[in-house]
């Protein structure tokens, strides 16, 4: 006898308008005649004119982000570095911009180094991170003349020690530590705790190992200590526990080697509202809990303050962006679910399918109208899990409408692919009443430009 089946929860319409998604929009975001506004500029018609799938980044926001990073830090102690994480999303204008509001860049490759180079960064405020730096890309970064390389391993070390004394250069290096703490977020994203592929275990000793060896090695100079517990975190005592160990360890430091430890980088990861539920701790908190962590640890060892150093992505970019669409087709299956097609996907935005993220979204052509339907928005891709949103509540919607994704602003175009040789959408700037590419929707003689045949 066949079992009956599990109900399946059904998502309800919430009835609410663009004006109830604010949280989630960039702060420009209004709702005129009808349709959605970002930056002064009418989302409908610049996806008709410039058209879809679009990814559309707000200056304004984007400014503001970094500048309360820098107030909100250096309110605490004027020697803090707020180092923009280029991984979250990157192109030339926002290489231009980060430098504009006086912060760093922190690349995690030798393509992201190469953005800074050709917009002309100021090489001094530049960080190099990853796992596994190529000896390619090391070498690119001395030549450089980068301001810090994160070391994650010692063979990372040594071949930089190596590279370094050839080029007859010292180059000032952190040493990456994880120190066992692991945030509250998703698995995928944690990489403070002592089972990861990142950096040097503190509990096991190989951290110390690897400042004494860092102290004693030719062509580099042990200046100080990173850390990055995880992405996406909304509880800032996971920040405190972290930056108690820490600088627990700096003092460890100080009585084993006599070195000082001169800078504390402690990462990013400060979380973002993807949802309208979700509520992450203000810049102005994170601030606080971190430097005047850092201060009061400190202090209470008897160390030193160091330079501090902190790396926001996400949250500067993510509710910077959203990502138009248009509308192809609308299949509704009696009893199960409706689906709403859109002309982009999972190439474009795959963080639905890897993570099982949230978004929100709504018909920007009836921003002001209530979310009154539930329908799944899907992609355009040969894959049953191409789902950008799925059980969304949306306004009431027709072929050719254009739908919003918010908060699409980091992540989604740094992660982009051609699947399915589709071609990555473009990215527009909006600022004051105006758009601009800052990166051109590729063609499909892009797709074919290293192919030889």
């Amino acid at each position: 006898m066949a079992r009956p089946s599990t109900p399946r929860p059904v998502a309800s319409p919430d009835l609410l308008t663009a004006a109830d998604l604010m949280a989630v929009l960039p702060m420009t975001a209004e709702v005129k005649d009808g349709h959605l506004w970002i930056g002064g500029v009418d989302t409908v018609e610049l996806a008709r004119e410039a058209g879809t799938a679009l990814y559309v980044m707000d200056e304004a926001t984007i400014r503001f982000q970094l500048s309360e990073y820098v107030k909100w830090t250096r309110y605490h102690w004027k020697d803090v570095d707020v180092v923009y994480a280029g991984k979250a999303f990157l192109t030339l204008a926002m290489v231009k911009i980060v430098e504009e509001e006086d912060c760093c860049l922190l690349c995690a490759s030798g393509g992201e180094l190469a953005y800074a180079v050709r917009a002309g960064f100021p090489m001094d405020r530049v960080q190099m991170h990853g796992n596994n730096k190529t000896p390619a890309e090391l070498a690119e970064a001395l030549d450089a003349g980068i301001g810090r390389i994160v070391v994650d391993n010692f063979e990372e070390m040594e071949r930089l020690s190596a590279l370094a004394s050839e080029r007859g250069v010292t180059q000032r290096v952190l040493i990456r530590v994880t120190p066992g703490v692991a945030a509250d977020t998703h698995d995928f994203i944690i990489t403070g705790a002592e089972d990861s592929k990142f950096g040097f275990g503190l509990n096991q000793g190989l951290a110390m190992q690897a400042v004494k060896r860092a102290i004693e090695l030719p062509g580099i100079e042990f200046e100080g200590l990173h850390m990055h517990i995880g992405s996406q975190i909304f509880a800032l005592h996971s920040f405190a526990k972290a930056i108690e160990v820490m600088v627990g360890f700096m003092r460890e430091i100080q009585v084993e080697t006599g070195h000082s430890v001169r800078m504390l980088d402690v990462g990013g990861g400060l979380g973002v509202a993807y949802g309208v539920p979700d509520e992450p701790s203000t810049v102005k908190d994170f601030g606080k809990v971190v430097v005047d962590g850092i201060k009061e640890e400190c202090e209470r060892h008897g160390l030193t303050v160091p330079r501090m150093a902190v790396e926001p992505g996400r949250s500067i970019v993510a509710n910077a962006g959203v990502t138009l669409y248009t509308v192809g087709s609308i299949k509704e299956i009696p009893g199960i679910r409706t689906y709403v097609a859109i002309d982009g996907g999972m190439s474009d935005n795959i963080r639905t399918s890897l993570y099982g993220a949230h978004y929100e979204a709504l018909v920007a052509d009836r921003a002001d109208q209530p979310r009154e339907m539930i329908a799944t928005i899907a992609g355009k891709h040969c894959e049953s899990g191409d789902i950008v949103v799925k059980d969304a509540p949306l306004q009431h919607l027709e072929v050719g409408d254009i739908v919003c994704v918010c908060a699409t602003g980091g992540y989604c175009h740094s992660m982009s692919s051609n699947y399915n040789k589709q071609v990555r959408p473009g990215v527009v700037f909006v600022r004051d009443g105006a758009w601009r590419w800052s990166l051109r929707r590729e063609t499909y003689d892009d797709l074919m430009r290293s192919d030889l045949g």
